[in-house]
């Protein structure tokens, strides 16, 4: 993954990675430990957490696992301690952590309200501000909070994931505009429709529509003008980037990445 010749991007710093079980937090820990980061991994799945620690090995970097539920404030708390204790502090934090629910707008109970607003909203401005009151003390550090193109535009059928994406765009865009002159960057990456994961909640989705899995896939995939979904690699590639020094001078942007499906 990476140019063996040259250090890593990362190399010798430490991040914590949350929903990295799976889809685009695996992939982001793979690109993140071939370039010489040190990581400390949480997902609620400790299983499948194994085994993507088993894929980053051959990095030769230093590996944790760590299984919480970030729905649980005392739970988001207890790993943030758990993190910046293992090595001694955190230099990046990638708050990757997320669920969907999709149907129509008069269909949402407010529980899946809940459901969602905990995990994609109250996890992210909960660790972002841990993370922000132990990098002050550290002289700065990178936030990267995983939004999505529903962060910033409209969508059809599912109304709560997008209140929720667009909560991480705005907070993002806060807090870092109350950083910015100390050190620490606060960016947010918005996915379209990504292949790593994308179909995980698909099957959901067509129930509550009433039409094929089939046939909203190729609804999904015939909206993106390059022809093919992005994929999770393109995706970790942009998050190393933002918590790289590369960009030192970038803050409370949210970027998406989209196969041109979004475009400004």
């Amino acid at each position: 993954m990476t140019d063996q010749t040259r250090p890593g991007r990362l190399a010798g710093r430490t991040a914590l990675i949350t929903g990295a079980s799976r889809g685009l937090g695996r992939a982001i820990a793979r690109l993140f430990a071939a370039e010489g980061a040190h990581l400390f991994l949480t997902a609620t799945n400790l299983a499948k957490l194994e085994e993507t620690r088993g894929l980053c090995a051959d990095a030769g970097v230093e590996l944790h696992c760590h299984g919480a539920d970030v729905a649980d404030p005392e739970a988001v708390a207890a790993l943030f301690d758990a993190a910046v204790s293992w090595r001694d502090g955190l230099d990046i934090v990638v708050n990757n952590a997320g669920i969907y629910i999709g149907k129509p707008f008069v269909d949402y109970e407010l529980d899946e309200l809940d459901r969602v607003m905990k995990v994609n909203v109250y996890a992210v401005f909960q660790l972002t501000q841990l993370a922000v009151k132990h990098m002050l003390g550290r002289g700065g550090g990178k936030i990267v909070n995983m939004a999505s193109t529903a962060g910033k535009w409209e969508s059809l059928n599912q109304s709560v994931y997008n209140t929720s994406k667009h909560a991480v765009v705005g907070l993002t865009r806060c807090a870092a505009l109350e950083t910015a002159n100390q050190g620490i960057n606060i960016n947010a990456i918005c996915p379209g429709f990504v292949s790593t994961g994308m179909f995980d909640g698909l099957h959901e989705a067509a129930e509550a529509l009433n039409v094929p899995v089939e046939e909203l896939q190729q609804q999904v995939i015939s909206r993106v003008p390059m022809g093919r979904l992005v994929t999770g690699e393109e995706v970790a590639h942009l998050a190393v980037y933002l918590a790289s020094s590369e960009s030192d001078g970038m803050t409370g942007q949210s970027i998406p990445i989209s196969g041109g499906m979004r475009m400004g």
